[in-house]
């Protein structure tokens, strides 16, 4: 007697992320497990319609920031809603373990200076129930969230813990230090980490100004620790390096990799002071492959891009000094401000001062848009608020200042400042195609008031494989391999990212005529009121983690069958010939 599915899906275009040509079928999940691909007889205790619909495995996001809100939520949006099953957290060396009570403001300004997440909100919601790595995975794990999350050892964290305040101000470690952090990265793997990472550019820095205290890390440090990790088992090292120092520091963590075995993996973006330098950094990670490295490159969906606005973090007259004098007051007292002439005449007399931070750039009007709505990422040169200042006569500025001022103070600028560097995402193209890379750079759950790119799953699949007008598209099987399974294969996830028996039930049943994202907007729904971008979006008819549904028709069931992901999930042995 056939047994009865928990759920079966019906009649779906099966995008399965093997990468193959799409095929109806259906697909039947029983514990959790995918069961059965083709023609299901058995009825289902639950069924979905899917016909017509697209059929994908759930998407891998290997680049989020949500150390923070697992804490303080078990719904890990906005990644829940844009079909993603799994998000990894813990990236560019910053988190909140390992660290004593006297560190927990250092990590939480570091943490905020990096990341935009506002110090109250990361005051209120983190509750401190750990002080090592393993104390936080095992308090992690009694909680269940939309999703699953898998966590990273960040370096920052480990070195101040071990290293107290020369760690902070970046002294060298000793080999006593090295000895302590490799010591406790080996407990974090046998605890479930799934990798380690660290920083090593400029622009992180704490909200005091400080730079990240991993930023010149020796060689020696970090060889010890990865050294450790491996040793242990699987894990993967993430860095993120500066354009500046690219030639030094590439070079020592491809060492790093060569001498401990570790897998490594780390962002490529294309940088307008060497828009080429990527093609460069890709042949580097090609020629380290034939040699037997294993190295992944992370490229953003589209260009990584600033939000600028008065309800967000900067906006560009935020060191006019007529500005500066009224940035305190709350949105709706300073609209009534810069709607008085004397005051706008000021401020669009001013000119942009000098600062040391690092996402505020000189306003460059030629590289300024408005995104519109529906949002539009890839618009041509003429589209910037330069060029349509030229040809009406005006000063970018007011239409800037102008631009702000609408939706009652709300309106949004876009600066596209890295992947644009030819006026067009043709580079991001290439770099997506690339063998060794995957997807990466949403940042979920961090710059809550400049970048909302947690939404770069949707982006792919409606942009990439269905609206780009201005260049060659990429296919859907691509795409959904792209961001399901290679992702998965890059942090050890061998048990996910594939419709196929024996994998892990996380699916999503999308309407791919109707996937929709809108216009980024504030929110407020962060602990103590705190502020947030957020994106909504629609044609996700349901996102199953686990064989239970979590969203469906764009709306949060509120079940929560996620998990913490401890450590790397099956192997290839077990997993790999199904998913070939």
């Amino acid at each position: 007697m056939t047994s009865t599915p928990d759920l079966v899906i019906r009649g779906g275009n099966i995008a399965d992320g093997k990468g193959g040509d799409l095929y109806e079928a259906d697909v039947a999940i029983t514990g959790g497990r995918i069961t059965e691909v083709g023609k299901v007889a058995a009825k289902g205790k639950e069924e979905i319609d899917a016909r017509g619909k697209l059929v994908t495995p759930g998407f891998v996001d290997v680049h989020t920031h949500y150390d923070g809100q697992v804490a303080w939520s078990q719904d890990i949006t906005p990644s829940s809603q844009n079909g993603v099953t799994t998000a990894i957290m813990g990236n560019c060396g910053v988190g909140f373990a390992p660290c004593r009570p006297a560190d927990h403001v250092r990590l939480i300004q570091l943490m905020e200076g990096v990341e935009d997440i506002p110090e109250p909100v990361l005051s209120a919601g983190i509750p401190w129930a750990w002080e090592s790595f393993p104390d936080y995975m095992e308090w992690l794990s009694k909680r269940s969230f939309d999703i699953d999350v898998g966590a990273q050892l960040p370096h920052a964290a480990l070195r101040v813990y071990v290293m107290g305040e020369r760690g902070a101000r970046r002294d060298p470690s000793t080999p006593e230090d090295n000895r302590a952090m490799a010591a406790l990265a080996g407990d974090a793997v046998r605890a479930g980490a799934l990798g380690f990472s660290t920083s090593r550019t400029l622009n992180h820095r704490t909200s005091t100004g400080d730079f990240t205290p991993t930023l010149k890390a020796g060689e020696d440090e970090l060889t010890a620790i990865a050294a450790a990790m491996h040793a242990q088992g699987r894990s993967v090292l993430q860095f993120v390096l500066d354009l500046s120092t690219i030639n030094e520091d590439l070079p020592m963590m491809l060492r790093v990799a060569e001498n401990t075995k570790i897998p490594v993996t780390f962002s490529i973006t294309q940088n307008d002071k060497e828009p080429q330098r990527w093609r460069k950094t890709l042949d580097i990670i090609k020629d380290a492959s034939a040699r037997g490295l294993n190295i992944t490159a992370q490229i953003p969906a589209r260009p990584v891009g600033l939000m600028l606005g008065l309800e967000l973090s900067r906006n560009p007259f935020q060191t006019h000094p007529s500005y500066k004098a009224i940035a305190h007051l709350p949105l709706e007292e300073r609209l009534k401000r810069l709607h008085q002439p004397e005051m706008r005449k000021a401020i669009l007399s001013e000119h942009a001062t000098a600062t040391d931070d690092p996402l505020f750039f000189r306003p460059n009007y030629d590289k300024m848009y408005l995104l519109g709505n529906p949002p539009d990422y890839e618009q041509p040169p003429e589209n910037t608020l330069g060029a349509q200042a030229r040809r009406q006569g005006r000063q970018p500025e007011e239409l800037a200042y102008e631009a702000m001022l609408t939706e009652e103070g709300r309106g949004m600028l876009y600066v596209p400042f890295l992947n644009y560097s030819d006026g067009n995402l043709d580079a991001t193209r290439e770099m997506l195609r690339d063998p060794h890379s995957v997807p990466g750079l949403s940042d979920g759950g961090a710059h809550c008031g400049i970048i909302c790119d947690a939404s770069f799953p949707t982006y792919l699949l409606t942009h990439w494989t269905r609206d780009r007008s201005r260049g060659e598209k990429l296919s859907i099987p691509f795409v959904v391999a792209a961001q399901a399974r290679k992702t998965a294969l890059s942090v050890g996830l061998y048990d996910r990212g594939v419709i196929a028996p024996g994998f892990k039930a996380d699916v999503n049943v999308i309407d791919y005529d109707k996937l929709h994202l809108h216009p980024p907007k504030v929110h407020y729904d962060l602990p103590v009121g705190g502020r947030r971008l957020l994106q909504q979006v629609d044609g996700y008819d349901a996102t199953i983690v686990s064989g239970v549904v979590t969203q469906r028709g764009g709306s949060a069931t509120g079940a929560r069958p996620g998990k913490l992901v401890r450590g790397a999930q099956g192997s290839y042995s077990e997993f790999g010939a199904a998913a070939s």
